[in-house]
């Protein structure tokens, strides 16, 4: 038996959790700090790291609390090192050097968005259709949407990626857009659902033929200028017929569902070309993993869902807990990699960008 400690600080939660043998989750603790950036619309950095500051002690102290464990029962200490915002980073890298060294046990850096892939695995709460490789594989989240190639836990390559906005941060400027609260895309989500996209048009940008990459900015700035009509004038100068507050309950509501149902709908097209690409390769997914905070999306669910029926392929998919930055995730990929004496030492580096 493995218990390993998980800590993740990489963006706004502050999480810790302890994971037995890579799945079975003894607790999941996850601190928001929502109502801290709420004002701003969006994460302050240096609001988010001192909040990590306050947080993070009492963030662990309950997660081995909630385990029932001792904490010199743990076997290492698995902390998100990459990518993130450096100053957040910071905080759960340098408590999970003190513990590693303190307690005399491995610490193993993990790349956050690689252990979003991992989250399905977990359970409880929910039971979870284990992963079959190769897999297809795709993170969707605030900071990221990028399709990858899974031959097992820890060998991952990617396939394509978004070359500019990722969907989750394309959702919270939409929530921007039709004047809807941080954070946005559960927001929009709730919005959409009330509403009808017949008869509206918004771009479906799928790059070229066979790309794999992804792009939403221009289905942002369309659903902009369905907002408030046409900008006159450049720059700061540049006025709009109307805004927002000109708009029926109704019409904001089936404007979330035209930008749901093409954001979702690209996605989907990304995933059969993806599908296509690998069969090309000889390598035939024979599962669709999906993580990240866009997971817990109410149509994609359903869209994904209705795909591996069509395909009889297993969709992977996070129960809702685990769909968000969460620390267990971190400590169930860890497991792998502990297991094959993969093992940080304590100049373990944060990086605010990944390579994955």
């Amino acid at each position: 038996m493995t218990l390993i400690l998980g800590i993740e600080t990489s963006c706004d939660e502050t999480a810790a959790a302890v994971v037995r043998d890579g799945r079975d989750v003894l607790s999941n603790v996850i601190l928001t700090q929502h109502e801290l950036h709420e004002r701003y619309g969006g994460v302050v950095p240096e609001i988010a790291s001192r909040a990590h500051l306050e947080k993070l002690i009492p963030t662990v102290e309950q997660a081995v609390s909630v385990a029932g464990i001792s904490i010199k029962e743990i076997d290492a200490i698995a902390v998100g090192n990459r990518p993130g915002l450096v100053g957040s980073l910071l905080v759960g890298v340098s408590a999970a050097k003190a513990l590693a060294w303190s307690l005399q046990r491995p610490l193993i850096g993990i790349d956050h968005v690689l252990a979003h892939l991992y989250a399905a695995e977990l359970s409880p709460p929910e039971p979870a259709h284990r992963i079959a490789f190769p897999a297809l594989g795709l993170v969707v989240s605030g900071g990221h949407t990028t399709l990858y190639r899974m031959e097992s836990p820890t060998q991952i390559t990617p396939l394509g990626r978004t070359i500019d906005d990722a969907v989750g941060e394309a959702y919270d400027k939409a929530a921007v857009i039709l004047g809807l609260g941080y954070p946005g895309g559960p927001n929009v989500d709730r919005l959409a659902q009330r509403g009808n996209p017949a008869g509206i048009e918004l771009p479906k940008s799928l790059l070229g033929k066979e790309s794999l990459d992804f792009t939403f900015s221009g289905l942002k700035t369309a659903l902009l200028y369905s907002v408030r009509g046409f900008p006159k004038g450049r720059g700061e100068q540049a006025t709009f017929e109307r805004s927002v507050a000109d708009l029926s309950d109704d019409r904001r509501a089936d404007l979330a569902a035209a930008f749901q149902q093409t954001a979702m709908q690209t996605i989907m097209t990304k995933i059969d070309r993806a599908t296509a690409f690998m069969i090309g390769q000889d390598s035939a997914p024979k599962s669709l993993v999906l993580g990240g905070g866009v997971c817990a999306n109410s149509l994609l669910r359903r869209l994904v869902t209705e795909w591996g029926t069509r395909r009889g392929l297993p969709v992977c998919l996070p129960a809702m807990p685990y769909c968000l930055d969460n620390a267990a995730m971190i400590a169930g990929l860890a497991h792998h990699y502990f297991q094959q004496h993969q093992i940080s030492d304590l100049h373990l580096p944060v990086i605010a960008t990944t390579g994955a």
